[in-house]
């Protein structure tokens, strides 16, 4: 079986160290090229006017990070949600804000939470009456919402996600408008991260 599978793996073809002469050539001879982030972005307008793409396609990104360990241990696969500078889509999340306070109550609903409550949002969300895209809380309720740590599973309020303070107006901008990426196949991330206007 081994020798079977050997034979069926065929020749590996090494690329070879010079550069192709045009832009007409086998791609598995040649090293695959690489290009800065300014000269990369500046290719992608200049192929939005020659293909006719619409100037406010997506751009994506592809990041390979470095999850080399000391000891041969994996890393576990993460999520986790950034805001970017600039804004390219006018969607934005709905979140759920934990407070028994009527003053954060107030300041929640203010700075555009979808869902604002304490404990008697519990049944709901267990009972799937309540949907939202992310879950954010204030500390003094968390010892209430252990019943919910099952169900939220990734989305529970906690500060390594940095749902869980007392900066509300902050954790809301975070979470209605941030881009969240997933770390796939232990290190890659894709995601859209611009448009081709911008």
């Amino acid at each position: 079986k081994q020798e079977e599978a050997k034979k069926k793996k065929g020749i590996i073809r090494r690329p070879l160290m010079s550069k192709p002469v045009d832009d007409v050539y086998l791609t598995w001879l040649y090293k695959r090229p690489s290009y800065n982030v300014e000269e990369a972005v500046g290719m992608l307008k200049k192929f939005q006017e020659l293909d006719f793409t619409h100037p406010k396609q997506y751009v994506y990104i592809n990041v390979f990070l470095d999850t080399v360990l000391q000891k041969k241990k994996k890393v576990d696969p993460f999520a986790s949600t950034v805001l970017l500078p600039y804004r390219f889509t006018d969607e934005v999340n709905k979140v759920l804000v934990f407070t028994e306070n009527e003053q954060e109550a107030e300041i929640a609903r203010e700075n555009g939470a979808a869902v604002v409550g304490g404990v008697e949002l519990i049944k709901w969300i267990l009972e799937d009456e309540i949907q939202v895209d992310s879950y954010v809380a204030v500390p003094a309720i968390m010892p209430k919402l252990i019943p919910l740590r099952n169900k939220l599973r990734r989305k529970y309020p906690s500060t390594k996600r940095n749902s869980l303070g007392h900066d509300i107006p902050k954790m809301l901008q975070l979470f209605r408008e941030g881009l969240e990426y997933t770390v796939e196949d232990e290190r890659v991330i894709k995601t859209r991260i611009a448009r081709v206007s911008m």
